[in-house]
């Protein structure tokens, strides 16, 4: 297998090239049919990937007039090099500034994200947590709130009847929280997690708080939304977390959530077509592998299904009447990981260590592979909306 072959096989759909999968690519200067460097959506497909822009400056327009990019459009469109040759280029550090390299798949977009949707974990670290490491403690707990619900905790639905009677045992208990009441009250967890612009993509580095001593990898599915609130295609992410400011106090949120290079999106959006559909976001299993240079590995996999709320629910609790996003939205639907595993002592639990390799994947959506650095040392966030403004405009893109 040669370099190239591993690359694709390591970043691309289980399926290749089989589905529509759009992207954004820094198009150096001497790429650039106007000769002036600048960020454009891309089209991958067998015969390369191809500079949108013609069609649509930017991907969350793209988006919005639902082009679906097919042969008919080869014609308007510029390519700007194989698939292969800008993946090899796409790995940071290494690049070749007078060749392309794949940007994280989303530009105006609002990056927003849900949490606590996984109410199977969630109530197993709450009861975990009253018992104090206690296993018998813990299956005595779980079965006295299961004989309050007259059920299986595990298959509550947020906002429920049956819900309902599980928040009442649960302060009868005196183990309500918080962060329960969004795990299965009527109302999701629906928080900013970064800025239009501002994610990272594949092969970036991606960053933690230096003040974070205590922090992990969040893998998700990210919903791609248009203003009308319809769902029309999916991408990965990484929504970094720091666990020790968030649980310190749940209005440190921000500062958890949002930092230089912590939102990592990738490694391309793929539509919703006869090939990929909601139902494949549904049951996906979403796969993190991590490597440390100290030799540390973890492998865990998170499956969809297993999720409290519908995608959709998710969808519509973000947009709609009371609240609009007229450039869209890129939703993170929450993870199932919670990392445990112990790194560097007996019960100290898993963190991240600078220069960790992450992995995020599943079958229908590729890989999205990043290193970790902390926000201070990753590369500042410097274009903005202004500077694509007037990006664009010199291009002749407006």
């Amino acid at each position: 297998m040669t370099v190239t072959e591993s690359l694709q096989t390591q970043t691309l759909p289980e399926d290749g090239l089989a589905g529509t999968l759009l992207g954004r690519a820094w198009i150096p200067a001497e790429v650039s049919p106007s000769g002036i460097a600048g960020p454009s959506p891309v089209w991958l497909c067998e015969d390369g990937v191809f500079d949108l822009s013609a069609l649509a400056p930017t991907l969350a327009q793209l988006v919005e007039a639902g082009i679906r990019p097919g042969s008919a459009d080869v014609g308007k469109a510029h390519r700007i090099g194989s698939v292969d040759e800008i993946l090899q280029n796409t790995e940071s550090p290494g690049r070749d500034p007078s060749l392309p390299h794949f940007l994280a798949p989303v530009d105006l977009q609002a990056i927003k994200a849900c949490g606590v949707t996984f109410v199977c974990s969630m109530l197993e670290r709450v009861i975990e947590e009253r018992a104090a490491g206690d296993p018998a403690r813990a299956k005595a707990l779980r079965e006295k709130l299961a004989d309050k619900i007259g059920g299986d905790i595990t298959g509550v639905v947020p906002g429920s009847a049956e819900a309902e009677s599980l928040k009442a045992a649960l302060q009868e208990a005196g183990i309500w929280s918080q962060y329960l009441e969004v795990g299965i009250g009527p109302f999701a967890e629906v928080f900013t997690k970064s800025q239009p612009l501002s994610a990272v993509g594949p092969g970036d580095q991606v960053g933690v708080h230096p003040v974070s001593s205590w922090n992990n990898p969040e893998p998700e599915v990210v919903l791609i939304v248009d203003s009308r609130g319809n769902t029309v295609g999916a991408t990965l992410g990484n929504d970094v977390n720091l666990r020790d400011i968030e649980g310190r106090s749940a209005l440190l949120l921000g500062k958890a959530k949002d930092n230089n290079a912590s939102c990592a999106i990738g490694p391309f959006i793929r539509l919703f077509d006869k090939t990929f559909s909601i139902d494949d976001v549904r049951s996906a299993e979403v796969t993190l592998e991590i490597e440390g240079e100290d030799g540390f590995a973890l492998r865990e996999v998170s499956p969809m299904s297993e999720i409290s709320r519908d995608p959709l629910n998710l969808v519509e609790q973000t947009i709609g009447r009371t609240h609009q996003y007229p450039d869209g939205v890129a939703l993170f639907t929450g993870t199932l990981f919670a990392p445990t595993q112990d790194r560097d002592s007996e019960g100290a639990g898993f963190t991240h260590k600078e220069g960790d390799r992450v992995r995020i994947s599943s079958p229908k959506l590729g890989a999205l592979t990043n290193r970790v650095t902390t926000s201070d040392k990753a590369p500042e966030w410097t274009f903005g909306f202004s500077a694509l403004i007037r990006n664009l405009a010199a291009r002749g893109l407006l």
